[in-house]
């Protein structure tokens, strides 16, 4: 059976997430935070004598203050940023730990408790390190989190990570990130060779045709269609328009042209696709040119044989 293109599109985008993650399921984990926080404050505002003014260390106080600060902005970018699940859980309860620890330690500096209560003391003892252990826990789930991506990613990022350089439509590296990859890869001495593809005509037959929301659901579709071709270790970026390039490293001349055989033959029998003519350009990341000069050149193949229909 075969599945539609604009199904798996619709899969891949997947639904926005929310303003803030819960964590444990509790969506109003901050207000449960701010809850704690009332309530360590009680104590020390019924049963402790304020310092007086002269009395405070104001270094203390901006410091311990400064930290649990940032440690709650980074809870809130934490929040912000993830989905909800097991890992980020744990981050969230190890930064709300440290975050009360450091709570626990700005209130001292402004209230005296008698010395024969120690319970402050423990709070000091036991909230920071608690919370540096879940932390610690966490951020070893999200190293396991971070290597699945990694696979699942492979033919999208391939070793190197700035999604400063992600193409807003197809979400793939876009050109920059591509000539940087193969920088890359002649610093650290693997020759490999490098492909673009597109197809004939494809402004002129499609995007004037079937207007420009089509045309960028045809775009989407036609990168994953070309990342499913394509082992974990090659790179799949879309250079510009409908021109797709793909890095090989460490491949020779005939693996790179069977390869690009396999993504011709992808998109000629795509259902869902143009029925156009796909034009292929390859050459090789030792070529002495400048990562982006190679790119522009091989760019300018495709629109050569594009304009002469060779």
């Amino acid at each position: 059976m075969r599945i539609p293109f604009s199904s798996l599109l619709a899969r891949h985008r997947g639904a926005a997430l929310p303003a803030m993650a819960p964590v444990l399921g509790l969506r109003h984990f901050g207000h449960g935070l701010l809850l704690a926080a009332a309530l360590l404050l009680l104590p020390y505002a019924l049963l402790g004598a304020p310092r007086p003014l002269a009395d405070w260390r104001w270094m203390d106080v901006l410091g311990e203050g400064g930290m649990a600060a940032l440690v709650a902005v980074w809870l809130a970018y934490l929040r912000a940023s993830r989905p909800a699940g097991p890992v980020t859980d744990r981050l969230c309860l190890g930064m709300a730990g440290m975050l009360l620890g450091a709570y626990v330690d700005l209130l001292d500096e402004f209230w005296l408790l008698p010395k024969s209560m120690l319970w402050d003391n423990w709070l000091e003892s036991l909230l920071t390190p608690l919370g540096m252990a879940l932390l610690t826990w966490g951020l070893h789930l999200w190293r396991q989190e971070q290597l699945a991506l990694a696979r699942q990613l492979g033919p999208r990022e391939r070793l190197f990570r700035d999604h400063r350089r992600i193409d807003a439509l197809t979400q793939l590296g876009d050109a920059a990130y591509m000539a940087a990859q193969i920088a890359l890869e002649r610093q650290a001495g693997r020759p490999g060779q490098l492909l673009m593809l597109g197809w004939r005509d494809f402004d002129a037959a499609l995007a004037r045709r079937l207007g420009l929301a089509e045309t960028d659901r045809l775009l989407q579709s036609a990168g994953l269609l070309l990342a499913l071709q394509l082992r974990p270790d090659v790179l799949l970026c879309r250079y510009a328009g409908d021109r797709f390039v793909v890095l090989l490293p460490g491949a020779g001349a005939a693996e790179a042209c069977a390869q690009a055989e396999q993504l011709r033959q992808a998109l000629l029998g795509w259902p869902q696709g143009p029925a156009l003519p796909v034009l292929l350009a390859r050459a090789g990341t030792a070529d002495p040119a400048e990562p982006e000069a190679l790119l522009r050149r091989l760019a300018a193949h495709l629109r050569s044989c594009d304009d002469g229909h060779d």
